[in-house]
Parts: structure tokens; sequence; C-alpha cells
């Protein structure tokens, strides 16, 4: 996921590396924070694998910063990633919302609809976080306080994100 945001920001417009880690944090960090030690040898590997560009422009106060940019190929890296997310990106919540958070830019409406139409088939799927002989256990049967807590709250969450995947698939599915 580090990998999509670094692209998906970076084809927005070119940033130094710091204001790049500080977007990153605002999408992800509260759930999973970014450090130098991952952020930098992800920029190297994108870099080396001629994703992105780098150039050096004068600093604010003393040093020079080194600007990042998305290449012709970085920018096709990123439409392929979000025309097919892997299926950990569709599963994760997390990990959605950093593809949402990019989807935008992949031009054609009907791949839009159909990266949003798989989350919504896996979210239809009967589930639950504790099993009873293989069933799963409803809020209502759950024996403890906690547990109906955490079901309750994502039923209604999974309720609200359904009906928004399928109003968003409406809509990227009219005819223009």
């Amino acid at each position: 996921m580090l990998e999509l945001s670094i692209l998906g920001f970076l084809a927005e417009q070119p940033l130094h590396g710091y204001e790049l880690k500080e977007r990153i944090k605002a999408l992800t960090g509260h759930v999973r924070p970014v450090s130098d030690g991952a952020l930098y040898p992800a920029i190297t590997r994108l870099t080396t694998a001629g994703l992105l560009d780098q150039r050096t422009e004068p600093g604010a106060s003393a040093a020079p910063r080194r600007i990042l940019a998305l290449t012709e190929k970085g920018r096709e890296e990123l439409l392929a990633r979000l025309r097919a997310p892997k299926q950990t990106e569709i599963t994760d919540h997390v990990r959605f919302n950093t593809v949402l958070a990019f989807l935008r830019h992949l031009p054609d409406r009907h791949e839009q609809a159909a990266v949003l139409r798989r989350r919504l088939d896996f979210l239809e799927a009967p589930t639950s976080f504790f099993y009873d002989s293989g069933r799963p256990v409803s809020a209502e049967e759950a024996e403890d306080l906690f547990r109906q807590g955490m079901l309750r709250v994502a039923r209604a969450t999974g309720e609200a994100e359904r009906a928004w995947l399928r109003e968003a698939v409406e809509v990227l599915e009219r005819p223009e």
C-alpha cells in the first residue's frame, strides 16, 4: 500500500519526500504509520524501476531539496494497480481506502465501477468475527456486551458502506 500511496500522491503533483510522508501519514498514519525506514527504500525501489524521477531544487533555508515526480511508466503502473487491486486491497478496509483515495485517476468509469463491485461482492458475503458450529454469530446472539458491540458497529458500518457502493456503481455505470 505504501507504493500505491507514493504513486497516487505523485500523480497529483511532484512532492518533496517530507511532504509525501505527511500526506501518506494523513491517509493511513493513525492506523498504519509510515517510517522513514519504509518510505525512503520504497522511493528508491520505485526510482530504480523507472517509476519516479528525482530532481534537486534549492531549499527554503539552506539544504537543497529532492523533489519526486511520477514518470509516464509510473503513471501506467498506478493505473494498472488501480484497475486490478490485489484481493487484500479489496478485503482490508484500510487498504481499500487507499485504493479509493486514488481511484479517480483511473479514467474509465466502468473500470472504477468494477473495483467498487469487487468490494461490494466481498461485503455482501455472510461473515462474522465469531462462529458457532461453523455458522456466523449475529450481534443478537453474542453472549457478551463487548462482542455485541463489535458486531453491531460492524453491521452498521457495513450497511453504510454497501449503500454507498451501490450508489457509486449506479452513478459510474450511467451513460454519459
